[in-house]
């Protein structure tokens, strides 16, 4: 089966529906945003893990596209904040109105209030603005006035920061940073997949105005729920959850693993990151169809969960070590059961 944009249902396989159409929106997401299947897999793990992610990557690298096409695959609605540092907290929330003919006032809802938001470059609002949005990711609540209102089951919040534009920028503090499920960092296209996008977006161009058909049907909410139930029931044996445990633990006591570990981190992991490498391993193993969680799946996600967690030193600072070679560092000295 093909749509009018070159997209393939993939065949039917013997597993639950719930993976089934998540296994097929995937497919459908990478069809439309070409070389960022990285970027698919982790939304897809945000989703099922119930939590938020922050994207790090130069313009141009289809983030915004990516958060779209995504909500168009699920029966959601998605709204698009440029933050600014004009952004007031009341762009986000909303506010209360006063209507004339009732004599009342009445609350208009603000963008947090839709199911997939997109935060484009968070670091450019100020710290009141920046303090409304996480304090909604973590409590999936804001309070207008002296009213408390509760936001959608179906909640995420994808952030983006610019990497090469760092003037005029509010970078967001260590604690705030722990609010995010994953920090992920993605790069350019290689040549082929660059290919690929020059001709979906001739195709695209030539196809612009006209009424485009789809054969995808968006996925129900309650079978993304489903879903969430199936990955939290996904098998980890207790030898896994120690090594799990172990990889947070050598971030906090790394003297005990490696001298070189102890030199070169100031700040470990907290258990929001044991919570979230947990939830994160069963959702990549049960995306990628199993039934059981592996060494492979915790050891992929540890650098997205880990990366925005993590205060090196000044010593490895000053030395140009990265937090994803802290982390290598940490994977290759925790042995695996």
């Amino acid at each position: 089966m093909q749509t009018s944009v070159g997209y393939t249902m993939p065949e039917t396989t013997d597993h639950s529906a719930p993976q089934q159409a998540i296994h097929n929106l995937q497919a459908y997401a990478n069809s439309l945003v070409i070389g960022q299947d990285k970027l698919i897999e982790r939304m897809l793990i945000a989703i099922l893990a119930n939590g938020h992610l922050l994207v790090e990557g130069a313009p141009g690298l289809a983030k915004t596209r990516a958060i779209q096409v995504l909500s168009r695959g699920i029966d959601a609605n998605f709204h698009r904040v440029q933050f600014t540092p004009d952004l007031l907290p009341a762009d986000l929330t909303g506010t209360e109105i006063y209507r004339q003919e009732d004599s009342i006032f009445k609350f208009q809802p603000g963008p947090l209030f839709h199911n997939l938001i997109l935060a484009d470059e968070i670091n450019r609002a100020p710290a009141k603005v920046q303090v409304v949005l996480l304090e909604a990711m973590a409590e999936r609540q804001i309070t207008v006035g002296r009213k408390t209102y509760k936001l959608p089951e179906l909640f995420l919040v994808m952030a983006t920061q610019n990497p090469i534009e760092q003037e005029g920028t509010y970078p967001l503090p260590e604690a705030q940073l722990d609010r995010f499920l994953l920090h992920v960092t993605i790069d350019y296209p290689d040549t082929d997949h660059e290919k690929q996008i020059l001709q979906l977006a001739r195709g695209e161009a030539q196809q612009k105005g006209i009424e485009q058909t789809t054969a995808f049907t968006p996925l129900t909410q309650d079978i993304l729920f489903s879903a969430r139930q199936e990955v939290l029931a996904l098998h980890m044996s207790s030898e896994l959850e120690d090594y799990l445990l172990a990889l947070i633990a050598a971030t906090r006591n790394p003297g005990a693993y490696n001298q070189a570990l102890a030199q070169s981190l100031q700040y470990g992991a907290s258990p929001r990151a044991t919570i979230a490498l947990d939830r994160c391993s069963r959702a990549r193993a049960w995306l990628h169809q199993r039934d059981y969680v592996t060494p492979e799946d915790i050891q992929d996600v540890a650098y997205d969960i880990l990366r925005h967690r993590l205060i090196l030193s000044y010593e490895a600072e000053a030395e140009g070590v990265s937090t994803d070679q802290v982390i290598k560092r940490i994977i290759q000295t925790v042995g695996v059961p």
